[in-house]
């Protein structure tokens, strides 16, 4: 199968798996260092948490436990390269199936000293997204929403990803360590600038600066890559020497970072500062449940977007071999929603969107599912109860409600448009109405696909336990398609 190639998804994975070892602090957990990391920095990197009381007013539900955050400290350096043999790159995409997540099992305990959210918060989208604690506005019939046990996250989100109205929510606007779902903003920023087919031969400097223990799709210096590669292994791996590769041909990380910040302000995603443009923790670097779904609502009116946010598999340029000819490797796609794991199935319509975990920012998750015409953005945030994929899991429960309750409840509030279109109040009366019309005609905008959304290819993999068992998984499901819109933008 060529570079880059795509196929339908594969069902769960990894079955059967030994223990893992304990993801190293201040590293990125949510893709682990499987292949190659040529030249990462060793800085270590911390998060800043804010703390202040909780209002008492809030219309809220019982808070979840919390556990206190995590220091970062400095991590182990990247792995060695591989060489992208089928059956040494099939040991590792399982060994990174084992470590996809910080811990296998365990529960946290709730801690006394841990941060709670701010007594007043951004107020963009409407006034109570503002205050802290679970809101939801529930008509006669509707179902309840899970209880504190159940979701544990200090934030999420749930909200119709057409209409921009928000179901229910909870601290939404609380800035918290995004961890690599910050990729979707890096992804929206720098996606438009470069057609897919063009390639870019990877210098040693563009592979400078990435933080210990950075999450790697396996990039090899002085080796060329289409920009079709290295969005395939931003989405799917998380890799960082993706990112940092695509920050290169953009100007640099500083000059990344800044467009990053000026298109949150764009997006009015307020709660967000940008230090690094893949998610690694950095001191400041701070989003909310509440950004990362503009993110995402943003990114998706973009069909390349699309295609990668909801690739489970593909496969992955390689080392040259005799006579130039290129390997190839798979990687898997680690958002368990749409490739599934041992312990978690795909969750029926997903089609997408990004994943994330790092010391400081526990696991975060945005995903976008659809069933008949309805589609929900879901975004998780530092589930406090640290089981194996527990942000997946809780993220699902959420979808699960949205869908049986989208009619049954009055919205709490709106994902605002751009700034340029929107005034971010969340008043009826607000200029953003004429926007919020806009917005939902180009996320339904479907070229007469009458509401469907694309059906983007997903892939299947060969996966391996310690380089011994090999075996393939070939099963194909539908999937939704995905929000046609606009990809031009100022």
């Amino acid at each position: 199968m060529g570079s880059g190639s795509i196929r339908r998804s594969a069902g769960a994975l990894f079955r059967g798996v030994l223990s893992a070892p304990r993801a190293k602090a201040g590293t990125f957990t949510d893709v682990p260092t499987t292949f190659c990391a040529s030249t990462a920095s060793m800085a270590s990197t911390a998060s800043m948490a804010s703390t202040a009381s909780t209002d008492p007013t809030a219309p809220a539900a019982s808070a979840a436990p919390t556990a206190s955050a995590a220091s970062a400290a400095t991590g182990s350096a990247g792995g060695a390269a591989r060489n992208g043999f089928p059956l040494r790159t099939a040991a590792a995409l399982a060994a990174s199936g084992l470590l996809a997540s910080p811990l296998l099992a365990g529960t946290a305990h709730a801690d006394p000293k841990a941060p709670a959210p701010p007594a007043t918060m951004s107020q963009i989208g409407g006034d109570r997204l503002g205050t802290p604690g679970v809101h939801v506005a529930l008509k006669p019939g509707a179902p309840k929403l899970p209880g504190p046990d159940t979701l544990t996250a200090r934030s999420w989100i749930v909200s119709d990803a057409a209409s921009g109205k928000v179901l229910a929510a909870k601290n939404p606007h609380w800035q918290l360590a995004p961890a690599s779902t910050l990729k979707m903003l890096f992804a929206d920023t720098v996606m438009p600038k470069f057609p897919k087919n063009q390639k870019h031969m990877v210098k040693p400097a563009d592979l400078a600066g990435m933080g210990a223990g950075s999450s790697l799709v396996g990039i090899k210096e002085n080796l060329s890559y289409t920009v079709h590669d290295l969005w395939l292994g931003v989405f799917l791996r998380s890799g960082n020497d993706a990112v940092h590769t695509l920050s290169a041909m953009n100007g640099g990380t500083k000059t990344t970072v800044t467009q990053m910040q000026q298109r949150a302000k764009e997006l009015n995603a307020n709660d967000t500062h940008v230090v690094t443009p893949d998610g690694y923790d950095a001191p400041g670097q701070v989003s909310s449940a509440y950004d990362l779904s503009l993110f995402a609502r943003a990114g998706l009116k973009n069909a390349d977007f699309r295609e990668y946010c909801s690739t489970a598999s593909a496969q992955f340029p390689g080392n040259e071999g005799k006579g130039g000819k290129r390997a190839t490797f798979g990687i898997q796609n680690t958002n368990r929603l749409l490739s599934g794991d041992y312990d978690i199935k795909p969750y029926p319509g997903i089609a997408g969107v990004k994943n994330g975990s790092t010391t400081n920012a526990g696991s975060t998750f945005t995903g976008v599912a659809q069933r008949g015409d309805r589609k929900l953005l879901v975004t998780v945030m530092n589930p406090q109860k640290k089981e194996h994929n527990e942000a997946y899991k809780e993220a699902a429960k959420l979808l699960d409600w949205g869908f049986a309750a989208a009619d049954k409840v009055d919205p709490v509030g709106r994902l605002v448009g751009p700034r340029s279109e929107d005034d971010g109040t969340g008043a009826e009366n607000a200029k953003g109405k004429g926007a919020h019309e806009s917005t939902q005609a180009a996320l339904n905008s479907t070229g007469g696909a009458d509401g469907a959304w694309t059906a983007v290819g997903i892939g299947s993999g060969v996966l391996a336990l310690l380089g011994i068992v090999a075996f393939a998984v070939h099963r194909r499901r539908p999937l939704p398609e995905l929000l046609r819109g606009r990809r031009d933008r100022k």
